[in-house]
């Protein structure tokens, strides 16, 4: 799992292999609830690439992209928002809608 920054955050999306971005903070419960479950997808969909950005710390990114409520879930391919995922979900869940969004 990649921690994103400023100095890192273009070079990591814009891989040819699609990237899971999860926008977080420590004060929020649902993220801290999502955590685990993204961790755990981490490791079972190896087809993909995982990530967190506190938007604490990188508040000019989240807003860069729209993030208006967290915890939101981007999936950027090349440089590109491919899909979107807000709020908290189920693992389940969560690996049916990142399979239809890479399909």
């Amino acid at each position: 799992m990649q921690e994103l920054t400023n100095e890192n955050f273009k070079e990591v999306i814009d891989s040819n292999t699609p990237v899971v971005v999860d926008f977080w903070a420590d004060w929020c419960g649902p993220c801290k609830m999502m955590t685990p479950i993204f961790e755990e997808t981490s490791k079972e969909m190896n087809n993909l690439n995982f990530a967190k950005l506190n938007t604490e710390d990188y508040g000019d990114i989240a807003a860069e992209h729209s993030v208006m409520s967290i915890p939101t879930l981007i999936v950027f391919k090349e440089n590109k928002e491919i899909g979107r995922l807000v709020g908290g979900m189920s693992k389940e869940d969560l690996k049916s809608k990142l399979t239809e969004i890479i399909s």
